[in-house]
Parts: structure tokens; sequence; C-alpha cells
């Protein structure tokens, strides 16, 4: 892994943390996958916990909302043997410091990663996004803050919820966000029995027992669930829809039969507005498909980054 001034393991011996409940390294990294492939590194006026691995063509990772770059435990061991992963945790997410409220919106974090980026001298060939990662990185294409020559999705949440539910939950989210208990709240309701087990299910995915583990140590921290709920508060998918049929790289949507979280419908809906978009159909896998079988989407991804690079 090739280290910058900037990306150095020793930053955050430097800058402790600030945030009141945050994830601290030292204690609540020791088990981290892909351990030795973290360090810390400082853009956009906060501290990112960043994983790069491997060598080759620069490959983007970027998670969805309340994960962490633990999601891509199975994965990037996988891709980093054919390129060079890199894959940060989102602002406010697990170990990365989270930036004003205001900034934790789709463009805002869109324009955050790109300095990141930009810190780490990286232009990503290929870029890999999960659920609201996947629009992240479209809005960064949209942007011209990058210009993979592939864009893959996996369950991308493209579209906003419909009716009543559209109405009221960026509302509520906004509410919840004001709330500093809130929290706290669901943090200390996550430690119950089965609580993490419970919102594993619904994704429609079935994970391993190091997986559930962290998830449960992640939805402990009132301050990595501050920063989804604010991301929630800020998520406005609308002009991005409008924009869409101005993206350049070829876009492939990784569908999962069994998403519970975001319909394969939505996939279907985004070839629509897009027609050059490539659907691959996954069957018998949830929402966190790349957890369930890293392999299969490590193959998805690869060969169409093949057939990309003969272009």
């Amino acid at each position: 892994m090739r280290l910058t001034t900037a990306f150095s393991p020793a930053f955050h011996r430097r800058r402790p943390h600030r945030q009141m409940s945050a994830l601290i390294w030292s204690r609540d990294g020791s088990d981290w996958p892909n351990r030795n492939a973290s360090a810390f590194v400082e853009a956009a006026g906060i501290r990112w916990h960043v994983q790069r691995s491997g060598d080759g063509p620069p490959l983007l990772l970027v998670h969805g909302t309340g994960a962490a770059t633990h999601s891509w435990r199975g994965l990037l061991p996988l891709l980093a043997e054919h390129f060079d992963v890199i894959a940060p945790d989102l602002p406010g997410h697990s170990f990365t410091q989270s930036p004003p409220s205001h900034r934790l919106s789709l463009p805002g974090m869109a324009a955050d990663i790109s300095r990141l980026l930009g810190t780490l001298g990286v232009k990503p060939a290929i870029a890999v996004g999960h659920s609201a990662g996947a629009a992240i990185l479209a809005r960064m294409c949209l942007d011209g803050k990058i210009a993979p020559r592939l864009l893959v999705s996996l369950n991308g949440a493209f579209m906003p919820f419909g009716g009543v539910a559209n109405h009221l939950l960026s509302p509520l989210a906004k509410l919840l966000v004001l709330n500093p208990l809130v929290p706290r709240a669901f943090a200390w309701q996550a430690s119950s029995p089965g609580a993490v087990e419970r919102l594993i299910a619904n994704t429609g995915s079935t994970i391993d027992d190091k997986g559930m583990a962290l998830y449960r140590k992640l939805v402990r921290s009132p301050a990595h669930v501050a920063a989804a709920l604010r991301m929630m508060a800020n998520w406005k998918l609308e002009p991005l829809l409008h924009d869409l049929p101005r993206l350049a790289p070829p876009l492939v949507l990784v569908a999962a039969a069994n998403d519970r979280s975001i319909s394969p419908v939505v996939a279907q809906q985004v070839r629509e507005i897009l027609p050059q978009a490539i659907l691959e159909r996954v069957p018998a896998l949830g929402h966190l498909a790349h957890e369930e079988h890293p392999g299969l989407i490590a193959d998805i991804t690869l060969r169409y980054a093949h057939a990309t690079a003969a272009d």
C-alpha cells in the first residue's frame, strides 16, 4: 500500500477524536477487518479513516448510509488482487470525523470525497458504490469530480421514497437530528438482545457472526448514528435523477432479488432513465449482497472492468 505524508497511521495520535461517544481506533479498531490496510488522512477539514490495498488501476469503494469499511471485509481483498483499492469511511461514519451537518448531503459528501481523493492523488478508473454510496459516486461523475471508465452500483439507492413516505421521512429525520438524545436512545436500544439481528434481517440478507458483531459496534455509537440520521435528513435525490441522463461512464446496476431495503425495481427504473445502463440481476441475495457473496460481486466487477479496459 502506498502512503503519502497525510495518509499516515500515526495521524490519529496527533489529533484525537473530538466527537462525544465516537468510535476510537485504539479501542474499537483492534478487530477491524483488513486493519493492516487502514490509515488516517486529513482532507476537507476532517480526519478520514481510509483503507487502501493492492496494486493496479485505482478502484474506489463507497459504502452506504449507516455502514462502514467493514462491509468490504470480504470484497476488498479480492479486488486488491487486481486493483489499487481505496475505501473510506463516509464522513461521520465509523472512524471518520463528522463535518458540519449541512455537508452530510449528497452534493456535500460528493465534494468532500473528491477533496479526499485530491489529497491522496487518486483518480479512480473504477468506482463501486453500495446503496447510497452508488448515488454519491454518480453525483461525483456528473459534477466532473471523477471520470471512471466504469461505475458499478450495488443495490443503488437512486430513487426517493414514494407517496406519503417521501413527505414524512425527511422532515421526521430532521426533527430527530435536532434532538441530541435521539442518537443516544437509538444506540441504547441497539444494545438490547436481537436488535441488530432484526435490523439486518430486514435488509433481506444473512451475514456471518463477525459482520453482525461489527454492525452492533457501529449502531451502539451515538456519533455514528447521528451522522446516519443527518445524512438521511439532508438526502435529496431529485436533482440526481434529473441529471442522470448525462452520466458519462458505463453504469452496471447490480440488483439483488431478495433486497428488502432497495427494491430490485429501482434498478429497472434507473435503466428506463438511462437505457444504456446494464442490469445484472443477482438471485437469492439481499441488500448486503457484497457481504453475503463477495466472490460473486468481485467476479461481476472484474468482468465489466476487463470489458471496459478492452474498449
